[in-house]
């Protein structure tokens, strides 16, 4: 089992990850996550903003900033995903979470195929409260595409690189279904404990919906389907999933 880090500031504890961001959050004994989305999704500089102002109203201070479900306007490059997310992790220093390069905050970013936003923007956020309900406090699993996380790129390391056909979903698929529960094991979690479950792809996923998905338990709360690619050229399909005491609309 992957070890969990403790980000006490903030009241969760995390599984580490790359940089940019960490692989997923699960709430400290004593809080739990809150889920809020933009009803209309903001740019960078007004999202972040935003967020402070909605966390101070709450009584909590930037260090419970958990996980952020960002949009992008089309597939980065390679080199330009890694400016991007050097400016991203930016905001974050800016609040004092990243300390020796360690990232906590969990992260999904994908590029809506329809109406995409003009610049990179926030759709969503979770953050951490003091714990108010009997209810499990809860987790975030970062999203990932059908690529390992951490190597000198993804396009080499990608499964069935290109392959848009049945079998070549089906095996994105399953790989990313078991880097989902891989992190929820780390997180204490299993499907039955979601609240939601993402899923972010252009092409056609109902040959493999009931087989790979609906069977393992993936959608026992439901699917959320995003017309939406993950955010780097070559992938084709991407996954979250998250347990969250309350989710609000802002």
């Amino acid at each position: 089992m992957t070890d969990l880090i403790s980000f006490a500031a903030g009241g969760y504890h995390f599984i580490s990850g790359v940089f940019q961001y960490s692989a997923g959050v699960r709430a400290d004994d004593g809080f739990e996550i809150v889920r809020a989305r933009f009803r209309t999704m903001l740019p960078l500089s007004e999202a972040f903003a935003a967020i402070e102002g909605h966390l101070k109203a709450r009584n909590r201070s930037p260090a419970a900033f958990c996980a952020c479900e960002l949009r992008s306007p089309a597939p980065f490059t390679e080199d330009g995903f890694a400016a991007f997310n050097k400016e991203y992790v930016g905001w974050l220093e800016r609040w004092n979470l990243i300390k020796d390069g360690v990232n906590p905050v969990a992260r999904t970013n994908v590029c809506p195929q329809l109406s995409p936003p003009q610049a990179v923007s926030v759709y969503a956020f979770s953050y951490s409260v003091p714990k108010t309900s009997p209810v499990p406090g809860g987790f975030v699993v970062a999203g990932s595409g059908e690529a390992p996380e951490g190597k000198s790129n993804y396009r080499d390391h990608a499964i069935r690189l290109g392959d848009r056909s049945v079998e070549g979903l089906t095996e994105k698929a399953r790989w990313v279904l078991g880097e989902m529960e891989r992190r929820m094991r780390a997180l204490g979690a299993t499907w039955a404990d979601n609240t939601g479950t993402h899923l972010y792809t252009i092409y056609d996923i109902h040959p493999l919906l009931e087989r790979e998905i609906v069977a393992r338990g993936a959608s026992s709360k439901g699917l959320s389907w995003h017309y939406a690619r993950p955010p780097v050229d070559d992938l084709d399909y991407e996954m979250d999933v998250r347990g969250v005491s309350t989710e609000i609309v802002i």
